[in-house]
């Protein structure tokens, strides 16, 4: 993220621009010191997250559990802030993904504080298992995370299609099943017939509904060869379309010769042999 920091003298933008190294950066030590710290807590909070919805664990530790929260609390509001004195547009933080993220670590737990009585027990129960998207918050330091965003972005269409396939897979395959099987099988309606497919297709198979007919039972065995074919075109697309934002942002022409397309960690061109710069 670019910063204009540099540009004024003043005492209060160079001690921004220091945080913002260590916030935002990671090259430096305090800048490593600062993530690792963070995913520390990240890790405690979201296990006592966990944990704390175990009854024999949460009437034994929870006063801990309390003051774990209130302390993590702290932490997360303190390095929210952090980000919005010291980034140069704020208002773009605050509203991107992570911004979000960040708000939502600590929102349901200080709502949680002040919202009291049994009348709303519920309503903060529901807000404070919030927290576990703490978990999210790992993405700020996930370099891969955001090949995997834009390679989602990028294959979304073919997705969408892909999902469009299964649905009107599964839809034909319930209809045919509720046609060949006897209602005692469990098959009484079209729907059940769509639960069926989805859950054979997927290779779940809960058994809770099954076919008893020959035929039936030959249509399920295609559905369950079909289901591992199913499972690998959405990885396959993903994977393409990762490789090729891959190459794209390995796109830095030779300074030599000019060609481009190196790999990611390539030193020397591979077509001239030049030093890469």
């Amino acid at each position: 993220m670019a910063n204009n920091y540099t540009d004024i003298p003043d005492r209060s933008a160079h001690w921004k621009l220091k945080a913002y190294k260590i916030i935002f950066e990671a090259d430096t030590f305090w800048g490593k010191f600062f993530d690792v710290g963070l995913l520390i807590a990240i890790f405690f909070s979201v296990l006592a997250v966990i944990l704390e919805t175990v009854v024999a664990i949460r009437s034994e530790y929870g006063r801990v559990f309390l003051i774990l929260e209130i302390t993590f609390t702290i932490i997360f509001l303190i390095e929210y802030i952090m980000r919005i004195i010291v980034v140069e547009k704020p208002l773009t933080y605050i509203k991107s993904f992570f911004g979000i993220v960040d708000l939502i670590s600590i929102l349901p737990s200080i709502i949680g504080f002040f919202l009291v009585g049994a009348h709303s027990f519920m309503i903060v129960r529901s807000l404070r298992l919030l927290r576990v998207f703490r978990i999210f918050k790992l993405t700020h330091y996930l370099g891969e995370a955001s090949h995997l965003s834009r390679a989602l972005i990028a294959s979304k269409n073919k997705i969408i299609i892909f999902m469009g396939t299964v649905v009107i897979l599964v839809s034909i395959l319930g209809a045919v099943m509720y046609l060949v099987e006897p209602p005692e099988s469990g098959f009484t309606n079209i729907p059940k017939g769509i639960y069926w497919a989805i859950v054979t297709l997927t290779t779940v198979g809960y058994g809770d509904i099954a076919p008893i007919t020959p035929l039936g039972q030959s249509i399920a065995s295609f559905v369950m060869i079909l289901g591992y074919g199913i499972i690998a075109v959405p990885t396959g697309i993903v994977t393409s379309e990762m490789n090729q934002q891959r190459i794209k942002e390995t796109n830095k022409p030779c300074p030599n010769c000019g060609i481009k397309q190196h790999l990611e960690e390539a030193r020397y061109c591979h077509f001239c042999g030049e030093e890469m710069t």
